[in-house]
């Protein structure tokens, strides 16, 4: 095919990896348009267009921050602004385990519940370490990249709210490699914080991302010292509610997001997650027919990321 962008690359590599996603030409093209001042009105309109549109994506009406980071970013943020106290780090992949890091590395107490990798974490295995006392918030992966697996993040909510104290507890959610390709109800979950980034399900160019964050995190967050600045929700949602964010953001990926959420409403959320599970299982025949066994168990495989099991002992190398 004829490339018409003369300062796109005709290299176009093929991406067999959990993310940064295929990105389509039309949104390369929409983060195109000319530069805009972060203060200006222009930027102002494009964030008014985004906001509504990122609120039926977290499926919330509360305030969905954005932030010219990546996930881990918002992680931090999560962590920096709603845990004053023990943090209970449920990890069962890679990326669970990044809750862990940003956990410690930022001075909090904690307590690791662990899972074997490949397998997910279980509400009663949370409830039973919750009902001790002590937590002030519980982290979790929505979908675990690194193996493939979907803990039941509903289920798990709903032991937290179980136990003594459990309407304290904050619920930090990591939906980077899901949310956009896998319905996650903010609200009706009863979730603290819910974040994503550009890259995985959004298909996006990485550097932009947002967390929807409930009232009783806010809340929180004011009782909370030395939460910063960049990532302070206080602050980030203050410029917000005037379409604007505290710094010069990612004016470029503002124009491709807003693009992007334009054709995903258009699509239809629920035609877009069904879209994801029948790519899902069409991968999962494709491996199962070559003698391959997906990672994560039944009940609990990804619609976004498959982790297959390399029972042949192919050389992956050889194949990248």
């Amino acid at each position: 095919m004829t490339n018409l962008n003369p300062v796109r690359s005709d290299k176009h590599i093929k991406l067999f990896i959990p993310g940064p996603t295929e990105v389509r030409p039309e949104i390369l093209d929409a983060q195109g348009q000319w530069m805009l001042g972060h203060r200006m009105p222009e930027c102002l309109e494009l964030i008014g267009r985004i906001r509504p549109k990122l609120g039926i994506v977290f499926q919330t009406e509360k305030r969905v921050l954005i932030s010219a980071s990546t996930g881990s970013g918002l992680m931090e943020a999560a962590i920096r602004n709603t845990a004053n106290g023990k943090v209970l780090n449920c990890v069962n992949g890679a990326f669970s385990q990044r809750w862990q890091e940003i956990t410690e590395a930022c001075g909090r107490e904690n307590e690791v519940l662990n899972a074997e990798w490949g397998q997910p974490i279980l509400p009663e295995s949370v409830a039973a370490r919750l009902s001790v006392g002590g937590f002030d918030a519980i982290t979790v992966c929505h979908n675990e990249t690194s193996t493939g697996v979907t803990n039941p993040i509903e289920a798990i909510a709903q032991a937290v709210r179980s136990v003594p104290n459990g309407d304290q507890i904050m619920i930090l959610v990591d939906a980077v490699s899901s949310l956009a390709g896998v319905s996650i109800p903010f609200d009706a979950w009863d979730l603290d914080v819910l974040l994503t980034s550009s890259q995985k399900a959004f298909a996006l160019p990485a550097g932009i991302s947002f967390a929807a964050v409930s009232d009783r995190a806010m809340a929180k967050a004011a009782t909370v010292p030395d939460r910063g600045w960049y990532f302070n929700f206080h602050v980030l949602e203050k410029y917000l509610l005037k379409n604007q964010t505290p710094a010069t953001t990612a004016v470029s990926l503002l124009f491709a997001l807003d693009k992007q959420l334009e054709d995903m409403l258009a699509e239809g959320m629920e035609n877009r997650y069904a879209r994801h599970l029948a790519m899902r299982d069409r991968t999962i025949e494709w491996a199962e027919s070559k003698g391959l066994t997906p990672f994560a168990p039944d009940g609990y495989r990804s619609p976004t990321v498959t982790c297959i099991t390399n029972d042949n002992n192919y050389d992956i190398s050889a194949l990248n």
